[in-house]
């Protein structure tokens, strides 16, 4: 992670993409893996070179979620989210907020969507977003995605 720009001129450009595997788990344990404090923090890291500072999670209609980190470089990266909807073992949409240091990078719509496939579940995630102010994703996010949904099927084995 690098130090963003300050002096970019104001922009907003619009991504989406959408991301799906399939888990030999249960809908309950996904929706678990993905909801439960104590579930997710096994899988949801931010890989090497990088150290959680803070961790709150509330999944729930209105509820919210934190997560601040240090890269290696001494860039601080802070996820805040808010559930619109939560459906155990189906559905999960929440809007979230991602800065580096003080500056706001981008806000998200994330929807989840839990699937019957055979004895496992498919996950199907949508993701559409708008990076600010020049900041240039180059597909971070949905190659971080990717890295992660690796990590939680790893989590369910």
């Amino acid at each position: 992670m690098r130090k963003p720009s300050s002096s970019s001129p104001r922009s907003a450009v619009h991504a989406t993409f959408c991301i799906e595997r399939t888990y030999p788990a249960s809908a309950g344990q996904v929706f678990k893996a993905l909801t439960d404090p104590i579930a997710k923090a096994k899988w949801h890291t931010g890989g090497n070179g990088y150290t959680v500072l803070a961790r709150e999670m509330d999944v729930r209609p209105g509820g919210r979620e934190h997560v601040k980190g240090r890269w290696e470089t001494g860039v601080v990266a802070t996820f805040d989210a808010i559930y619109h909807d939560v459906v155990a073992d189906e559905r999960i949409v929440y809007a979230y907020e991602m800065h580096l240091d003080a500056r706001k990078i981008s806000v998200s719509l994330a929807t989840f969507e839990l699937k019957a496939a055979g004895t496992g579940t498919r996950l199907v995630i949508t993701e559409q977003g708008v990076f600010l102010d020049g900041y240039d994703d180059a597909g971070s996010r949905e190659r971080g995605t990717n890295w992660l949904l690796d990590a939680l099927g790893k989590s369910l084995n």
